[in-house]
């Protein structure tokens, strides 16, 4: 199957995931705890990120319960790709995305433009390891370096018994069968994080720039986080790649760093994170990390996803202002991120990063 790029506009009010919530207060709440008597109603629009799915259920479910009936708040896991556009577009109010607003193409000014000329607010919201996941019968445990990741799924390396993915598995036995490397077809923050990695860490082996498209025809392609990791379910031979906390039943490869391997936890991401520089250029409102996708660090798991909440500082709309303030505020708070940690195994912001995102979220207001 060819790789496509997948992207759909979303009316407003016709999400696939649809949640009737109601809304914390707005304000610089950054435990997470709400004062009764809410006074915020209405709909709450937004989408993007598939790998946030399972914390934006959660997120969305915590929301209610801090207040009384009066919100809804639609969530859609269209990928990430689509999420910018449509919040750019005007269709969503906030976004979720796997990678930051990208120069590229005018990404960055044409959010600066639907947000009144301001900066556009992103903030860190979700961190999780992404996982190789496969499916090979008879192969329980399985060691891979970034060199070998990019020469299967630069359709390099072709057989599960090649002698490079045997000298990583030294004992193990490895079939013939033919490795049929699974991609994902939509616009995926996701796959940016995943080529991000092939291009920094493979040594020269993955010859194709970090994106969110993915570069090549040959392969397998599926549709979301959800489509990717049935596809691989579904065949003998399979691999990919997905949110961890998505992965299910299928295996799990261990990836090289430095002179060992390492199985993908929400702790090695986080210390990834914590060691990596900010992009340089960006606004006070914008928290985008470059992700060291290279470092060294024992335990370290540099194979992550950073995803962040995407939303304007100020809105036309005073009530639609309060909304996203509000929700986004429980999103970064302290108990929202431990909350989303529970119920997605992502890791949490570490304090000194949740009180940066919570302070920046504070600044949205109406106009």
């Amino acid at each position: 199957m060819n790789s496509t790029s997948i992207r759909r506009a979303i009316v407003p009010g016709l999400a696939i995931l649809t949640v009737a919530v109601s809304g914390c207060a707005a304000g610089n709440d950054t435990s997470g705890s709400t004062p009764s008597g809410s006074t915020l109603s209405g709909t709450l629009n937004g989408g993007g990120s598939s790998a946030q799915e399972a914390a934006q259920g959660v997120w969305r479910a915590q929301f209610q319960s801090a207040n009384g009936d009066g919100v809804t708040v639609n969530y859609d896991p269209v990928g990430s790709g689509t999420g910018r556009e449509n919040f750019i577009s005007g269709a969503y109010t906030f976004a979720g995305s796997d990678s930051a607003l990208s120069t590229d193409a005018g990404e960055l000014n044409n959010a600066k433009k639907r947000c009144g000329g301001e900066d556009p607010i992103e903030v860190p919201a979700y961190v999780s390891p992404i996982a190789v996941v496969y499916n090979v019968a008879g192969v329980d445990n399985l060691q891979l370096s970034a060199a070998t990741i990019a020469k299967i799924f630069d359709g390099k390396i072709t057989t599960w018994d090649d002698p490079a993915i045997a000298a990583e598995n030294a004992g193990a036995t490895l079939p013939s069968t033919t490795i049929t490397p699974v991609h994902r077809s939509d616009d995926s923050g996701t796959t940016n994080n995943f080529t991000d990695y092939l291009s920094q860490a493979a040594g020269g082996a993955w010859s194709y720039p970090a994106d969110g498209v993915w570069p090549k025809s040959s392969g397998e392609a599926a549709e979301g986080t959800s489509g990717l990791v049935a596809a691989v379910g579904s065949g003998d031979g399979t691999i990919g790649y997905a949110d961890e906390s998505q992965v299910g039943s299928l295996g799990v490869a261990s990836i090289k760093v430095g002179s060992e391997y390492v199985a993908p936890t929400a702790e090695g991401a986080a210390k990834v994170l914590a060691i990596s520089p900010r992009v340089q250029g960006r606004a006070s409102v914008d928290m985008a990390i470059q992700v060291d996708r290279t470092t060294t660090e024992p335990g370290a798991y540099p194979l992550l996803l950073a995803s962040y909440l995407i939303a304007c500082q100020h809105y036309d709309d005073a009530n639609d202002a309060a909304l996203v303030k509000g929700y986004l505020s429980y999103v970064v708070s302290a108990d929202g991120q431990q909350a989303a940690a529970a119920q997605a195994g992502s890791a949490p912001l570490d304090s000194s990063l949740q009180a940066e995102a919570a302070g920046i979220v504070d600044k949205i207001a109406g106009k």
